[in-house]
């Protein structure tokens, strides 16, 4: 899909506390950050739906990987400081996982539409706290379960396996929901040996190594007017970090992380407005229960916490 806002795995080193402390500014950059990965969405829906999504993604990902080097190579002591790490092989994994997430999403985009496949999607963070127990050790306790386990009912409902002949496409948002889960719960356990900028750099490195080994079998021609698209799609992308990053510099994760849900609302918008998509009634009440599920979960861990 996108680099989806994501607290665990994109707040950047904590700056000093009084910087920590502006929430309204906070919720203001997370819900501009939403605006623009739902932006990001469209247009990957767009070009994927023209061209190959592994050639697609690849360009993303050679602007991505730019974007992470600059940022490296302004830190202190260089990109070399930036990209040492003793768990070089699980860094490479990891960027290797979040791409190929990105490739079944977009595809999601193309077969189901957008408002589907981000309503789906959306349970990823019940997934995170269902596998946290199991990956990371981390203890999980019944209401949280209880919320997964209402939130997994949402998806259910979406997808209505019983009605009619189920289609398998409806799975692929799932798969990339589940993916991602697994890649933000691997970067907390990276998070424990390494700083969020060198695992933020070889996110960007690593993807893009392993996108162009796979894309540049896949090369198109494209259109001078989808070549201005892929350039507007690689600035959202920047931009949608850049404002994660303020947005984290600015507020606690806790209390900006619930309206990463506003994606969801500016997802359904372009896909009504722009690509004639409709939004059926299973649709609207399974994501109506999986953002309550998730704020629900997310609170629990705001308490432990």
């Amino acid at each position: 899909m996108t680099m989806r806002p994501d607290a665990k795995i994109l707040e950047p080193h904590p700056p000093q506390l009084n910087q920590k402390n502006n929430v309204s500014a906070g919720v203001l950059l997370m819900i501009a950050a939403t605006v623009v990965f739902a932006m990001q969405d469209g247009i990957s829906r767009h070009l994927a739906g023209e061209y190959n999504t592994f050639m697609v993604i690849m360009v993303r990902y050679w602007f991505f990987a730019l974007f992470v080097i600059a940022l490296a190579a302004r830190a202190p002591g260089g990109i070399r400081a930036t990209a040492r790490t003793d768990q070089l092989g699980l860094q490479i994994f990891r960027g290797v996982l979040l791409v190929a997430e990105i490739c079944v999403a977009v595809y999601a985009f193309t077969v189901l539409g957008l408002v589907e496949s981000v309503a789906v999607f959306i349970c990823y963070p019940l997934l995170v706290a269902a596998l946290s127990g199991p990956v990371l050790g981390e203890q999980v306790g019944w209401r949280r379960w209880a919320a997964i386990s209402v939130g997994l009912i949402g998806v259910l409902i979406i997808l209505q396996p019983g009605v009619g002949v189920f289609d398998p496409l409806a799975i692929i948002p799932f798969v990339s929901a589940l993916m991602f889960a697994l890649y933000g719960l691997i970067t907390r356990y990276a998070a424990r040996r390494d700083s969020t900028a060198t695992s933020f750099f070889w996110t960007g490195v690593a993807g893009m190594v392993a996108m162009t080994l796979v894309g540049i079998w896949y090369w198109e021609p494209m259109s001078q007017g989808d070549w201005m698209w892929m350039g507007i799609l690689c600035l959202t992308g920047v931009t949608g970090h850049w404002l994660l990053i303020k947005c984290y510099e600015m507020a606690e994760a806790s209390a900006v992380q619930p309206f990463a849900y506003f994606h969801l609302i500016w997802a359904a918008v372009l896909g009504v407005v722009v690509f004639g998509e409709v939004i059926r009634t299973n649709v609207a009440i399974g994501a109506t229960i999986i953002v309550a599920a998730g704020l629900f979960t997310l609170w629990r861990e705001r308490v432990k916490g």
